[in-house]
């Protein structure tokens, strides 16, 4: 990962995305391999990974009986920042999530963006180098999502780092650079431009009426990969060198146009590959 780059890990449940942030932020011991962080090796030099890191976990530690600016306090007591530092930082941090009016609220009381936002400003108090977010947006809804990523955004222009795992695509589609997991191994990693205009397979759309009927057809013609449904249409990943033709024939009432692939066809067509 480079200074100021938004490092996106995708992959199914259970691919490893959360074992490997834990693995970085020193939270499990690697039975093999070495990680490094900021140049230092995670089991060697624990204590100077963890002052250059930010990790925000799925369920963050807020107390919910505390307002936002007891939490805030009270992390920062906990990586020991002076009264001086902490009364400069707590007012740009309460300004740039737009969390200044609600710094009385207790955090039980807000609502699930509030709290990963409160869960942000926390891990932001020590000035991390490096910030490890493990799903950080996993059910909000979409205006704090947009939120979210737009404080994520401003960040990486100051030179931090993000490296974050996330279950939308569309999220992947913000990050500078994707990998992606499966089984525990990174089985493709680049931008999502490339990623996209890198499948060996050809990617085509199918419009039709009876999408289930369509799909089972287009199953079973010579040099299909895959059919899955993409809102109202069909995306379907033909074997390099299939034709076309064929599947023309076996669906003649269906449009069928070549189209570049959107990063979940991408995703879903790779993992089907690996499966294989």
């Amino acid at each position: 990962m480079a200074p100021g780059e938004i490092f996106g890990l995708v992959g199914p449940d259970g691919a490893g995305k959360t074992t490997t942030l834990r693995l970085l932020a020193n939270l499990l011991d690697a039975s093999a391999g070495q990680a490094l962080v900021a140049g230092y090796d995670v089991a060697r030099h624990p204590d100077a990974v963890r002052d250059r890191i930010g990790y925000m976990a799925q369920r963050f530690g807020l107390y919910p009986d505390l307002t936002v600016e007891e939490n805030m306090v009270f992390y920062a007591d906990l990586f020991g920042i002076d009264r001086t530092e902490r009364e400069r930082l707590m007012p740009r941090l309460l300004e740039m999530t737009r969390m200044a009016p609600f710094m009385k609220r207790q955090a039980g009381r807000l609502s699930g963006g509030m709290k990963q936002k409160l869960a942000l400003m926390c891990t932001l108090l020590h000035h991390p180098r490096i910030l490890l977010l493990d799903e950080p947006t996993n059910g909000v809804d979409p205006v704090s999502r947009r939120d979210f990523w737009q404080i994520l955004t401003g960040l990486v222009k100051d030179g931090l780092t993000v490296l974050v795992t996330t279950a939308y695509l569309d999220e992947a589609e913000r990050c500078g650079r994707v990998g992606l997991l499966h089984n525990g191994r990174l089985i493709r990693c680049d931008t999502p431009e490339a990623l996209k205009k890198g499948m060996e397979e050809t990617c085509y759309e199918v419009v039709c009426e009876d999408q289930r009927r369509v799909r089972a057809a287009l199953e079973r013609v010579e040099g299909v990969m895959s059919v899955a449904p993409a809102g109202a249409r069909l995306h379907m990943f033909l074997r390099p060198g299939a034709s076309v033709g064929a599947v023309r024939e076996r669906v003649p009432a269906c449009a069928v146009r070549e189209i570049v692939p959107s990063l979940e066809d991408v995703f879903i067509g790779l993992i089907r590959k690996e499966s294989r």
